[in-house]
């Protein structure tokens, strides 16, 4: 909590600064890294800091470029009005799902591993190759069942070409890291994760966005981006795309898997939401095994605090992935990879897809009677939502409008590769809070969105909307 505090504090200062005129819109912040070596905190502070003034829409970030000060509106006195920082009660950027019993579910595995001579074992470093039953129980995790008309093809990746990371977005970042070097071009869709805009900066890599439409990425705009410079790579979510919900059909991945193998291009393919969706077209990875590098892991499907991300490489790619996770520190605790194979071989992270599949369909029916008549972007089995909101609302101002009435939700902007090309949109994600919270919360956007914010639901103490 003390953390939390402090990096919201940075921020309300910066506030201060951007309200007083002291920074002015269009005025460039300074790198991250240097930010936090002027205020004396860690480089991961920084980044809070930084998100946290981009959720309040005080700044922008462009990829390649920098962090910006964006244009606010000005009060009657003449200072620019800005959001400080207020607790959420109702978090929808937030987006891990519980289902019910979660911990009761979880609990046995972990108590054979708090044995005193299985914990010393449990305790020592985990290599990026894992153990033997760890790749075999990913295997069959991750595998994808044939069937269909037209079939289907079944895919179950090769247990020797499974390597472990602490989490997903460290596998993101190991597979990136060693496919692409610094200044390299990395082909992504025009609305990505957030934290792979992050990982390109770090790693000093230039994101491209490529053409999408209704089934996802245009294999064509490969090629093209290709031609204009080169691309080192893609980063690719075509199934339940976050935060659009989209969904690649069959007959696109063939296209897309043909567009990759003409240029030799390798891929990374997040899964990492793919479990929510047992009825989707196979993985690429199925379509062009030798260029694709898929990631996925735990942090969804049983939760985010004792998580373990997983990679399945090409055959030929093993020994560069691995010396990327060594080199990054990316490597999974061996206590969290124990405790992953127990859940994975006993049930538990079956039964847990199961609920969390359920309770995702019900959070959809309930955002659908929610926000009936606006254009949201969604898909049944989704645990997020894209909204495009209706005019005059900039995502901005929407944004900092719900956080006032004591609701958290993701302006478009942190998903925007290109912040001109960017819709007034907002992602709200399903997951996080109860049912309750959720429905209360949705009527309150769905009052401010129609009315411009009067006479709608004020936030209530407990956190209640009413």
């Amino acid at each position: 909590m003390a953390a939390d505090h402090d990096y919201r504090r940075i921020a309300d200062r910066v506030a201060d600064d951007i309200a007083s005129g002291r920074l002015r819109p269009g005025q460039q912040l300074p790198p991250q890294r240097a930010f936090a070596r002027r205020r004396g905190i860690a480089a991961s502070t920084a980044g809070r800091v930084y998100a946290e003034l981009v959720r309040r829409g005080l700044v922008m970030g462009e990829v390649g470029r920098g962090t910006f000060v964006r244009a606010a509106a000005v009060g009657p006195n003449g200072r620019a009005l800005v959001e400080r920082a207020t607790t959420a009660p109702v978090n929808l950027e937030l987006n891990y799902p519980s289902a019910p019993g979660q911990s009761e579910l979880l609990a046995p595995a972990l108590a054979p591993l708090l044995r005193a001579d299985v914990l010393t074992e449990a305790l020592r470093p985990a290599s990026a190759r894992g153990t033997r039953a760890g790749r075999e129980a990913v295997a069959e995790l991750l595998g994808t069942r044939g069937g269909g008309v037209p079939v289907v093809p079944a895919w179950r990746p090769d247990p020797d070409r499974v390597l472990f990371t602490g989490n997903a977005r460290q596998a993101i970042a190991a597979a990136l890291a060693s496919l692409v070097r610094p200044g390299g071009r990395v082909g992504v869709e025009p609305l990505t994760y957030p934290l792979v805009k992050e990982i390109a900066g770090r790693l000093g890599l230039t994101l491209v966005a490529l053409e999408v439409d209704g089934e996802g990425l245009r294999p064509e705009s490969i090629g093209a981006a290709h031609r204009g410079a080169p691309l080192s790579a893609l980063y690719l979510q075509p199934t339940l795309h976050n935060p659009t919900s989209v969904t690649t059909g069959e007959a696109r991945r063939r296209e897309i898997a043909a567009a990759v193998r003409e240029l030799d291009l390798p891929v990374v393919e997040d899964r990492i939401w793919s479990f929510l969706h047992p009825g989707s077209p196979a993985p690429l990875v199925a379509h062009a095994p030798g260029l694709v590098h898929v990631v996925d892991g735990l942090s969804k499907r049983v939760a985010p605090g004792l998580t373990v991300g997983f990679l399945v490489v090409p055959e030929h790619r093993v020994d560069a992935v691995a010396a990327a996770v060594r080199s990054g520190g990316w490597s999974a605790g061996r206590f969290a990879l124990e405790a992953a194979v127990r859940w994975m071989t006993d049930g538990t992270v079956e039964r847990l897809v199961a609920a969390k599949r359920e309770d995702a369909s019900a959070r959809q029916r309930l955002l659908a009677e929610e926000l009936d008549g606006f254009a949201v972007r969604s898909d049944p089995c989704a645990y997020y939502a894209w909204w495009e909101l209706p005019a005059p609302w900039r995502a901005d101002t929407f944004t900092a409008a719900a956080a006032a009435r004591g609701i958290a939700v993701t302006p478009g902007s942190a998903f925007g590769v290109d912040p001109k090309r960017t819709s007034d949109a907002v992602r709200l994600g399903l997951a996080s809070v109860d049912v309750a919270d959720l429905r209360g919360a949705l009527r309150v956007l769905a009052g401010l969105a129609r009315g411009g914010g009067e006479g709608v639901g004020t936030p209530l103490p407990g956190g209640r909307i009413g």
